[in-house]
């Protein structure tokens, strides 16, 4: 079944027949897909008075395990973000009272984020349904499917991050 993605490309056959548009399919698609998953997503988290960012963030803290804390820059790499973006995230979420800076005892000069009770609660109750979305949405491919499109996905962002 075309698609817009594929109305694209015949365009762009049509009017640039010398060049290879074929990945746009793959790319494309690719955007287009993440763009309707990030809306999914983003109804789910609101349902918990979360979005993507601070549910990143709590996540992240849960799984780092107990005690549920760790340094601002540590956090800033496992969320793949900048550290002037974690500030920013962790002042509305130490506002909402879902996690506390502490004292580092390894080191007097640094901070930890830490998990509070609160938090935790929220994020223990949000993550099921955040999975039960990303399941519900991976569904229409077999286990199969699934493991294969992660490994080529893994290998496009690879070759995306390469200079």
């Amino acid at each position: 079944m075309p698609d817009h993605v594929d109305r694209i490309i015949e365009q762009w056959n049509t009017e640039k027949p010398d060049l290879d548009v074929s990945p746009m399919a793959v790319i494309g698609r690719i955007s287009r897909t993440a763009l309707v998953v990030e809306s999914r997503l983003a109804s789910t988290f609101a349902q918990h008075g979360l979005d993507a960012a601070s549910f990143d963030v709590l996540a992240t803290l849960l799984r780092s395990g107990a005690p549920y804390r760790i340094a601002p820059l540590e956090l800033a790499r496992e969320a793949m973000i900048s550290t002037s973006a974690v500030a920013q995230r962790l002042n509305k979420l130490e506002s909402r009272g879902f996690v506390v800076r502490q004292a580092n005892p390894d080191d007097g000069r640094g901070t930890l984020v830490a998990l509070t009770d609160v938090g935790r609660d929220l994020i223990e109750t949000a993550l099921p349904d955040h999975l039960e979305t990303e399941r519900a949405i991976t569904a229409v491919l077999s286990l199969a499917e699934q493991t294969l499109l992660a490994e080529l996905l893994q290998r496009l962002s690879t070759a995306a991050s390469i200079r």
